[in-house]
Formats: structure tokens, C-alpha cells, sequence
């Protein structure tokens, strides 16, 4: 199913389903649902879709929590990741990271460069390699994970390496269209494209369940 047809067929449902929803969790869907038919318009321009793809899934989890922006951040992505696949009664993210886009997943596991530790290890020394031990370490629990279908752990760790990879475009740490990272982020795009819609999914059906207070809401 295209990217358009998902966000057609996820707005239907919210709008058959909003009277049965809070306010916010209306608020939460629509933003989710307006950025997926953003995300939609960009099939020939991946660098753009995936941007759309983050801040659709940006608009499902970021929540209310107190204290600085970026520590909410961190502590509403890892408490969405596990109250979204205890919601997902048909594995369908399992099945998405494991039979779908296996080699995808795998791909961005074994790339440094959408590891923040590369990262952080060439900043303080271009030539250190202080980053390969904690690398090596994280890809063989991903893996593990992937494996043994520990969905919560292996999901954090992929988007901790997409997080890394939407950081460069955002941030302007990559050239728009290069040909140095198209391979991460087409895999990136191919992944959140079916993550997004899920995760939708499943806000939809999970709705009277409190899925938090906004950050930033509607204010009258």
C-alpha cells in the first residue's frame, strides 16, 4: 500500500474515531496523519521524506513530561516504544523489522555512521577508535534482539541509528541529495514509511488509553 493510500485510510479512521478520543490524542493523530501526507508528496525525494516520516513519528510520542525538552525527549521515546508494542497485538512492527526490511535493519546496525558514538569519538579525535568496542557490543545485542524478537530493545536501537541519521539532515550535517549517505537514508525512508503507519495504527486502536499530554498544544 503507498504511502498515500496509508494516510487516506488513517484519516478515515480518526475521523470515524474522534468522538471516542480525548482532545489531545485527536490533536496527536491529526499532526501524526498531516506529516505522513507530507511524507507522501516526497517519493522522488527521500532526504525530504524521511524528514516528514521523523517529525509524523515525532508528533505520536512527544509528550508533557517536565524539566528540559531534550530529557523529556529521551524519557517519552523509550516509555512510547514499550506501551506501543505491548498495543501491537499483531506484531506487526516485529514483522516489519524482521521479515520486511531485515536487511535493511541490518544495514543501518552495522553502520557507524549513524552510531553516535562514531561520532562523538571523532569529534574529540579524528583518528580514535574509542568508538569500535561500545559499536561492536550494541550491533551483536541488536542482533540478539532481532533474533530472539525482543521488539522494545531492538526498536530502540534502530531508531537511535535513524535518530543519528535524521540529526545530520536536520541539523545540516549532510549535503541535500548527496551520494554519500543516500544508502542510510533510503533504507531509513523504506523503514519509517511502514513503522509510521503502524504506529498510527496502533494509536488508533489503543486510544482510550493515555498516551500523554501533548508538548505543544493547541492553544485557544
Amino acid at each position: 500500500m503507498t504511502l498515500q493510500a496509508q494516510h487516506d485510510r488513517l484519516k478515515q479512521q480518526l475521523k470515524l474515531k474522534r468522538d471516542q478520543f480525548t482532545d489531545t490524542h485527536n490533536t496527536r493523530l491529526h499532526r501524526a496523519i498531516s506529516w505522513l501526507k507530507c511524507a507522501a508528496a516526497q517519493t522522488e525525494d527521500r532526504d525530504l521524506q524521511l524528514i516528514s516520516l521523523w517529525i509524523a513519528f515525532n508528533a505520536c510520542y512527544a509528550v508533557d513530561q517536565g524539566g528540559s525538552e531534550s530529557l523529556a525527549e529521551r524519557f517519552a521515546f523509550q516509555g512510547f516504544i514499550e506501551k506501543l508494542v505491548k498495543h501491537d497485538k499483531d506484531k506487526q512492527i516485529y514483522a516489519c523489522l524482521w521479515q520486511t526490511y531485515s536487511g535493511p535493519v541490518k544495514a543501518l546496525i552495522k553502520n557507524p555512521y549513524v552510531y553516535a558514538g562514531f561520532w562523538q569519538a571523532k569529534r574529540e579525535d579524528v583518528t580514535s577508535d574509542a568508538w569500535r568496542e561500545g559499536f561492536d557490543q550494541l550491533s551483536v545485542s541488536a542482533l540478539n534482539h532481532l533474533s530472539r524478537q525482543n521488539v522494545p530493545e531492538l526498536l530502540t536501537i534502530v531508531l537511535d541509528r535513524l535518530f543519528v541519521l535524521r540529526n545530520q539532515l536536520i541539523h545540516g550535517g549532510a549535503t541535500y541529495g548527496s551520494q554519500v549517505n543516500r544508502e542510510q537514508v533510503f533504507d531509513g525512508a523504506q523503514l519509517l514509511a511502514t513503522l509510521v503507519p503502524i504506529m498510527i495504527e496502533i494509536l488508533l486502536e489503543a486510544g482510550a488509553d493515555d498516551w500523554g499530554d501533548i508538548y505543544y498544544p493547541v492553544l485557544n
